[in-house]
């Protein structure tokens, strides 16, 4: 496989998903439901041969490493199994991996483990690299792949987050138990002793904390929020010292709830799984809704349910294709 090949794979693997043709099945394309065979297509199914026969090279190389591409209602993710193969993750190879034109593209990235005392351990980046304690969305794909490769309907899995419990829900929906909001100025992190129901900022957000810190508005319109525009100085504000998620919240009726979110790490996502429990939880303490709520997301919906055991999350995960990594995108490696 030369350069040129490989360049164009990773090409087709970074941005051929955004145009439809490559599904959940290596080899179908469209959406769930609508599977095309390839074979109907000369130049896709000339794809099809040159994914196959890198997959078949780079898997026997040490240096390649291996990758799905997940998501959760939009909030996209690459998924690194290192069960069998210890992956050492930095900040800039994360970040490498994150670029959406010259990597992979994710909001996330999680690599999971054999677990201690959990079914697996997972870690968290964001897109610059960053790190993170928690993610929702991400933790529900890897509950679902290990539900579909263990035919468990409940699992445990651990992150900075603590350990999490995750059940198959039905009908492709997964449920993780996100644990009891951090509701103490110190957990969320704050940088002092405030109202958590109304920061001393403009708009009166309320604060939570969810494994990571969430800033949360109501207002009257969500979608009318320039998220590009506010984000990024909220996420630096000087209240919240590890920067923080940034949710922009208007109530439909008590049980329904439209949100829109800026995340850490420098962008807007289709959708936030602790940002969802977060908001639900805020809104609720701030008198604007009940414990049980869906969550109406740019990417979709979540039932968020507050009970006395923590915050339930509800929602869908998929598969968008397997992968494999040029070593060359690794930043010590010279091209």
């Amino acid at each position: 496989c030369d350069p040129l090949i490989k360049s164009q794979l990773l090409y087709q693997l970074s941005y051929g998903p955004t145009q439809g043709w490559l599904s959940r099945s290596k080899w179908r394309v469209g959406q769930a439901g609508n599977d095309a065979d390839l074979s109907t297509s000369t130049g896709l199914l000339h794809r099809r041969c040159l994914y196959g026969a890198a997959m078949t090279k780079y898997s026997a190389s040490d240096a390649a490493l291996a990758f799905r591409k997940m998501h959760g209602l939009g909030n996209d993710f690459v998924i690194i199994d290192a069960r069998a193969r210890e992956v050492t993750m930095s900040a800039d190879w994360a970040a490498a991996i994150g670029d959406r034109r010259r990597g992979v593209g994710f909001d996330q990235l999680a690599i999971f483990r054999n677990g201690t005392d959990s079914d697996a351990d997972i870690a968290f980046w964001n897109a610059d690299g960053s790190r993170a304690d928690a993610c929702g969305n991400a933790t529900r794909c890897i509950a679902r792949l290990l539900m579909d490769e263990s035919g468990q309907d409940r699992l445990t899995l651990r992150s900075g987050r603590g350990t999490l419990i995750c059940r198959d829900a039905g009908a492709g929906l997964v449920a993780v138990n996100m644990g009891q909001p951090q509701l103490d100025w110190r957990d969320v992190p704050l940088a002092e002793d405030l109202d958590l129901n109304a920061l001393p900022i403009d708009g009166a957000p309320g604060a939570a904390g969810m494994g990571n810190p969430h800033m949360v508005f109501c207002v009257a319109d969500a979608t009318e929020i320039d998220l590009a525009a506010v984000g990024p100085g909220l996420e630096h504000h000087p209240l919240y010292p590890e920067r923080t998620n940034v949710e922009f919240c208007h109530v439909i009726d008590r049980n329904t709830v439209r949100m829109r979110v800026w995340e850490r790490g420098g962008m807007i996502t289709q959708a936030c799984g602790s940002g969802a429990c977060a908001a639900a939880v805020v809104l609720h303490r701030q008198g604007h809704c009940d414990r049980q709520v869906k969550m109406r997301l740019d990417g979709g919906d979540l039932d968020i349910d507050w009970r006395d055991d923590g915050v339930w999350m509800t929602g869908p995960a998929a598969q968008v294709f397997e992968g494999v990594l040029d070593p060359a995108l690794h930043p010590d490696v010279q091209p």
